[in-house]
């Protein structure tokens, strides 16, 4: 069996790195500092949270050279910054108005009939934007790590050729069901390597993945925002999410431990087009 990086057209040993930015489309100084993440610092690509309120403005600010996928979205954290399913699915509304904030609260009121059709209505919606939708990943890992919601997540992966996000730091026994055999069982490919680690502020976190990095693909994501009034309204998070921009445009350490590494930064299209080139032969046969 070849490695990813092998399908990759790069050696078994090789390091290839992935920086995500998540939650293109959530407030306006997220789109700001992703954007510049991904035209001027060393991301490669990025997520969008199609509900979200700022998701036509990042929209209408893409570009095909861009790497961004789906942020699949069902939950809505923040107290007082709400927003809720595009479906208008009864299920997926929490007593607040809109998604619920939490994944328990998610998972123990959603109809997954209602589940299936929002996330597939994201993916479509970004489509109609013409969006070129490069992967999928679970916000807050809603659809990960509950094997009803799992079933979600690889359906929708199969069904639009796309790869995914896969946490590498949690094991099939502590998730209860064997996720990634089942992913790569149905030839959907996710990264070798993903920290599934949310701390708000990613320096150190980041630091340390480069500085370790294993042979094979590794994902390591950021959440980059401009300093304004509003993202700092919107949640305690938002210092966190500024020295995110800082450490992945201007943070020469960073330049330099990547250097050090000898890894490679790709995006996902480059796994996402691996997979459909496999599915096509896969066809042919």
């Amino acid at each position: 069996m070849q490695t990813l990086a092998e399908r990759l057209g790069y050696r078994a040993d090789d390091r290839l790195v992935i920086i995500s930015c998540d939650d293109l489309g959530s407030c306006h100084a997220a789109n700001e500092g992703v954007f510049e993440a991904l035209r001027s610092g060393v991301a490669s690509c990025a997520s969008l949270m199609v509900p979200a309120p700022w998701a036509r403005d990042a929209a209408l600010r893409y570009r095909r050279t861009d790497d961004v996928g789906v942020h699949l979205t069902l939950n809505c954290e923040h107290p007082t910054y709400r927003w809720g399913p595009i479906t208008h699915a009864p299920s997926l509304l929490s007593g607040e108005v809109g998604f619920p904030r939490g994944v328990d609260d998610l998972w123990e009121h959603a109809d997954l009939e209602e589940v299936l059709r929002e996330c597939r209505a994201q993916i479509e919606r970004a489509l109609a934007w013409d969006i070129d939708v490069t992967h999928l990943a679970p916000h807050l890992t809603a659809i990960t790590l509950r094997p009803e919601f799992f079933d979600v997540y690889l359906e929708l992966a199969v069904e639009f050729q796309l790869p995914i996000r896969l946490p590498s730091t949690i094991s099939k026994e502590q998730a209860g069901f064997p996720f990634r055999d089942l992913a790569a069982q149905e030839g959907v490919v996710f990264p070798d390597h993903f920290d599934h680690d949310w701390r708000a502020g990613s320096r150190e976190r980041v630091y340390e993945s480069i500085s370790n990095l294993q042979p094979g693909v590794t994902e390591i994501h950021v959440q980059p925002a401009i300093d304004t009034p509003e993202v700092r309204a919107i949640t305690d998070s938002a210092q966190g999410w500024i020295d995110d921009l800082a450490l992945v445009t201007t943070d020469q350490h960073l330049r330099d431990l990547l250097a050090a590494s000898g890894a490679v930064v790709i995006g996902f299209r480059r796994l996402r087009d691996a997979m459909r080139a496999a599915g096509e032969r896969e066809r042919e046969r």
